[in-house]
């Protein structure tokens, strides 16, 4: 059998040729084709796992931020409790202070009504002794009380131990002014000059003296020079009365409702 090679090569050319055809028309633009879009798939691979990994990255945020504000409310809530507490605290010392205070001014003023009470009590006392005694004295005695004051003054003034008697007479020797003789009633002249006499007698026999009546002087008469001052008077007897006024207030005080009683 012979071979016809001029056959045999126009195939071979046409063979080349068909795949020469095949290779720039098909398969590269399929294989272009294929890269292009296997570019494109591995682009939005890419963006996806890009998209991916900033959503993870922006959830990892969003946890943080949500711990951090968390951990922030706990502050707040512990520093709200704690301001909380020093308020009610404060609140609470302030409130004491203001009780205590007001409980100091009620017992001051509780105080003081309870001096002018008893203040009250005794001059009415003491007049109203006064007033017993001036109408005993009348309607047994038949004298005047005002002279028999004085004339205790006198004896009372008469009687003074050395040491006394040495310093009126020093303050008399010092004093500018007159001699002060106060006294609880009004003195009548035979009275006021009995006094003067004593005083002139045992004191100070040039010094000048001056009378006044003083309410405050209960069944008394009080004499002054400069700083020194020597006083008779039932004033004693009403401090008695007043001491045993102030424990019977006190203990009626202490017994009143709502008060536990004083201890013995």
């Amino acid at each position: 059998m012979q071979i016809d090679w001029l056959t045999v090569i126009a195939q071979i050319v046409n063979f080349l040729v068909l795949v020469w055809l095949l290779q720039r028309f098909l398969y590269r633009p399929i294989t272009d084709a294929m890269a292009r879009r296997e570019e494109r798939i591995e682009s939005r691979l890419a963006e996806a796992q890009a998209t991916r990994e900033a959503a993870e990255a922006e959830a990892r945020g969003v946890r943080e931020e949500q711990k951090a504000l968390e951990m922030r409310r706990d502050e707040m809530l512990s520093e709200a409790r704690h301001e909380a507490a020093a308020l009610r605290a404060r609140l609470e010392d302030e409130l004491r202070e203001e009780i205590e205070a007001r409980r100091r001014t009620w017992h001051a003023h509780l105080q003081e009504e309870r001096e002018d009470f008893t203040a009250q009590l005794r001059q009415r006392a003491g007049h109203q002794v006064i007033d017993i005694v001036s109408r005993v004295l009348r309607d047994y005695a038949g004298g005047d009380i005002a002279a028999q004051l004085a004339g205790t003054f006198v004896e009372r003034l008469a009687s003074l131990d050395a040491a006394e008697r040495d310093k009126l007479m020093r303050a008399a020797e010092r004093a500018e002014g007159p001699a002060r003789v106060d006294c609880g009633l009004a003195l009548k002249p035979g009275a006021r000059g009995h006094i003067t006499r004593a005083i002139h007698e045992c004191v100070a026999r040039d010094i000048d003296v001056e009378y006044r009546e003083d309410e405050d002087l209960v069944l008394g008469i009080r004499l002054t020079i400069g700083e020194q001052t020597v006083e008779w008077s039932a004033a004693r007897f009403l401090h008695r009365l007043e001491t045993t006024l102030d424990e019977v207030i006190e203990g009626s005080g202490s017994h009143r409702p709502g008060r536990a009683p004083a201890a013995g």
